[in-house]
């Protein structure tokens, strides 16, 4: 006699049907990523930058991943707040995007083990928490060597944010590669103590032009330096995009960042199951930073100049901190031919030779 096989009624049948497509539905549901920015995303600097990050993230992975940022969140509280709200509704990963975060993102990693955060610019780090940052004094040298050559008084002007670690190197970058090219160059330096104020931005450009600077940098978010030195006719140069429609003529160059290229790879290990925490510092090698966006009006030798030491820089060459270099009292602090170490980047508080004025305690 053979066996019949068991017939299972409709409606058991439809319900396991129902329940495999909200089983497949479940799994397509795609992974959300989340950022929070210090700024608006049209500062047309770093936040702008970060967001042009995102934006990559959602081009590389299409429909695996949902997007979204939380923007002009400070450092406070605030930032705790939204990391915990973040990890409670689900995000896969975080991403932090200033250096004031890095307590509050700690902090909450803690209470969410199964959530991937990364911060920008800090050095704290736990299973489930990495940082992240790029070389910018990579791209503060490259604008220096052209500041270097297009100074008429050899006096230039940097618009700084806040004196942390990271600034403090871009300033020093920036005069080392002015210095590479015209050794009587020096840098003033006016503090805004913010990222992002335009007001602030204009003042201490207007300031840094009437003390005698012609060309000006800046590590601060809008694009309020490069307008101010438009209105005056002095140069300036677009920092971490560029900002040369807010003034063609005065923007030399830009130092322009690609937080994509760190975003892409990151969320694909932790999409992938296999992302570890780790420090991430790229650079013009990884193609995170390049020199960019030259003004038409720029002689052809300084543009190829800083493209060359781009070259160099990419090829391992070339780095901008080589002895020997001094400080600012003119004290040694690299031996010729010696390269500065990763861990004292990044805890740099001095200026060196060529920069005026106290570092701010």
């Amino acid at each position: 006699m053979s066996a019949t096989p068991l017939r299972r009624p409709l409606g058991t049948i439809l319900g396991a049907i129902l329940i495999a497509s909200l089983g497949l539905a479940h799994a397509a549901e795609p992974a959300k990523v989340g950022f929070v920015y210090i700024g608006p995303t049209g500062d047309h600097g770093w936040t702008y930058s970060h967001d042009q990050g995102r934006k990559a993230v959602e081009t590389r992975f299409g429909a695996q991943v949902k997007t979204s940022f939380v923007e002009n969140v400070p450092e406070t509280a605030d930032a705790e707040r939204v990391f915990r709200e973040l990890a409670q509704q689900g995000y896969k990963v975080v991403y932090a995007t200033s250096f004031g975060y890095m307590n509050q993102m700690a902090k909450v990693a803690k209470t969410f083990p199964g959530t991937t955060f990364m911060h920008a610019t800090g050095y704290k780090t736990a299973k489930n928490m990495g940082v992240y940052d790029i070389r910018t004094y990579e791209g503060a040298y490259m604008l220096g060597v052209v500041a270097g050559k297009s100074s008429k008084s050899g006096k230039l002007g940097v618009v700084g944010s806040i004196p942390i670690p990271e600034v403090i190197r871009n300033i020093n970058a920036f005069t080392i590669g002015a210095r590479s090219v015209n050794p009587k160059a020096s840098t003033k330096v006016i503090w805004v103590n913010s990222w992002f104020d335009p007001g602030k931005e204009r003042e201490a450009a207007l300031a840094l032009i009437a003390q005698g600077s012609d060309v000006l940098m800046q590590n601060t978010d809008s694009p309020a330096v490069v307008q101010t030195a438009q209105e005056k006719g002095v140069q300036a140069f677009g920092w971490d995009s560029d900002m040369s429609k807010f003034g063609g003529k005065a923007q030399l160059a830009a130092s322009v960042l690609n937080w994509g290229v760190i975003y892409n790879k990151t969320t694909e290990d932790v999409l992938a199951g296999k992302w570890q925490s780790s420090d991430i510092w790229w650079g013009v090698k990884e193609g995170a930073i390049n020199i960019d966006n030259f003004s038409a009006t720029l002689p052809a030798d300084v543009r190829k100049l800083a493209e060359t030491r781009r070259d160099a820089i990419k090829a391992g060459t070339l780095h901008p901190f080589t002895g020997p270099l001094k400080d600012q009292a003119g004290k040694p602090f690299l031996a010729a031919g010696q390269v500065y170490a990763d861990a004292d980047l990044k805890k740099m508080n001095f200026y060196v030779e060529g920069v005026e004025g106290n570092v701010p305690k």
